[in-house]
């Protein structure tokens, strides 16, 4: 009797879990979506962007990073407010913001405009990924967090899949159309969908499980029931922010971004150099490696949830990145050879990075969460000017991508360090 009661209440669960899963991980993940696009459409706009504007590939790249300065900045303040405002009207606020700065890309004119309207673009996103991790942890225990993240997170790859092929299209058949040249087009389609996004977000969100009127009061009495008590108050932002963990965290997260965010911005540049002249067959090349990734970051988060392990799926896929970019530099000259390797390489940070975000939310319990999620994120994400504009620096400097790689392949083996030893002693970052 008992066993079959406890098969009932694990059915109850999984059909919960289910409705759940089609309610919030699509929205969130079409979301995303276009925040990673609208991130990194840039790079396939310096196919023809910098040409026409006479842009350096200095000033490209760290045009392409100065993002992220913006972002970091005011990252902590709006997670800090987020528990107070909610997840809904903060998720209109950066949706509508970003969207708008997004579509005015087109308006660039100039190098100090450039920087400006990236700049700006940074400032009006930040939050938004930490504010969604801690919006999952509203709704997901721990032995689901990793799958629901690696979910939601697939906007990245999918955003290197689709936006290749659709910002190549974009470029090259509306060039010319209304006098807007196929850059300036592709920064306008990008960008208006996410306006239309941040005013759903008010109808299809809630920023709650007891907020949910689509759930009746059966189902989140069987939520709470997963997801345990919630120990408010548990840990204060100030007991986070003094814990020097978090800061390691943040360093070995620092790595990861760097990383995935050099590939991102050159790596339609990097095919191009094995002789690819075509932009709608670059388009396609560019895609694959995300198709890699994607098919990763599902297999580990459920990997990863299964066996309630952390430390070597997020630190063996950071060290395998790092020896596959050194490989990428070694192959150069022979196409399908490096799109092979880039596949591997960009697929095994992806798989970091999917575990990664599944640590913090285990040991920081209560509204603190949402700040020391900023936080780690706010320090880390800064590695996504630096990664981006280090390859541009380096390609200035020699005239080849090969230095920028194998120092992003070093900072890949500093993340999967600082990783494996964080990781090695249990609950190593509880306050």
């Amino acid at each position: 009797m008992a066993a079959t009661q406890t098969a009932i209440a694990g059915d109850e669960v999984s059909a919960l879990y289910d409705r759940l899963n089609w309610r919030l991980l699509p929205f969130l993940l079409v979301c995303y979506l276009f925040a990673y696009l609208d991130r990194v459409n840039v790079g396939f706009a310096k196919l023809q962007m910098q040409s026409d504007l006479g842009f350096s590939d200095a000033a490209y790249g760290v045009g392409a990073g100065i993002f992220f300065l913006g972002y970091v900045l005011f990252e902590l303040p709006s997670n800090l407010m987020l528990p107070k405002i909610g997840a809904r009207k903060t998720f209109f606020r950066i949706l509508v913001l970003w969207g708008i700065t997004s579509a005015c890309m087109l308006f660039v004119r100039n190098v100090p405009m450039f920087y400006g309207m990236r700049f700006l673009l940074g400032i009006f996103e930040a939050g938004f990924a930490p504010g969604m991790i801690f919006y999952l942890s509203r709704w997901y225990g721990p032995t689901r967090m990793a799958r629901a993240i690696a979910i939601v997170f697939l906007a990245g790859p999918i955003g290197g899949i689709v936006g290749g092929p659709l910002s190549a299209w974009l470029m090259t058949r509306l060039a010319g159309t209304a006098g807007l040249a196929g850059w300036q087009w592709m920064f306008l389609a990008e960008g208006l969908p996410c306006i239309v996004m941040g005013v759903l977000t008010l109808f299809v969100l809630s920023d709650r499980p007891a907020d949910a009127s689509w759930l009746s009061d059966d189902e989140k009495r069987l939520l709470a029931a997963e997801l345990g008590p919630v120990p408010e108050g548990r840990h204060s932002f100030r007991d986070v922010a003094r814990n020097p963990k978090i800061y390691l965290l943040a360093c070995a997260y620092f790595c990861i971004i760097a990383s995935i965010y050099a590939m991102s911005f050159w790596l339609p540049t990097i095919v191009k150099s094995q002789g690819v002249d075509d932009t709608i067959r670059l388009g396609w090349y560019a895609a694959i490696p995300y198709i890699g990734a994607a098919f990763g970051m599902v297999y580990i988060g459920r990997r990863s949830d299964a066996r309630g392990e952390r430390r070597y799926h997020s630190s063996v896929p950071a060290l395998l990145a790092a020896l596959l970019l050194c490989a990428v530099v070694l192959s150069d000259g022979h196409l399908f050879v490096t799109l092979a390797l880039l596949t591997l390489a960009t697929a095994s940070l992806w798989m970091a990075y999917t575990v990664f975000w599944a640590v913090p939310s285990e040991h920081i319990k209560g509204d603190a969460a949402a700040g020391g999620i900023a936080l780690i994120n706010t320090i880390g994400l800064s590695g996504g000017f630096w990664g981006p504009a280090i390859i541009g620096w380096a390609k200035t400097a020699t005239g080849n991508l090969h230095l920028g790689l194998l120092i992003v392949a070093a900072l890949a083996l500093c993340g999967a360090g600082l990783l494996y030893g964080l990781l090695a002693v249990k609950r190593s970052l509880s306050t």
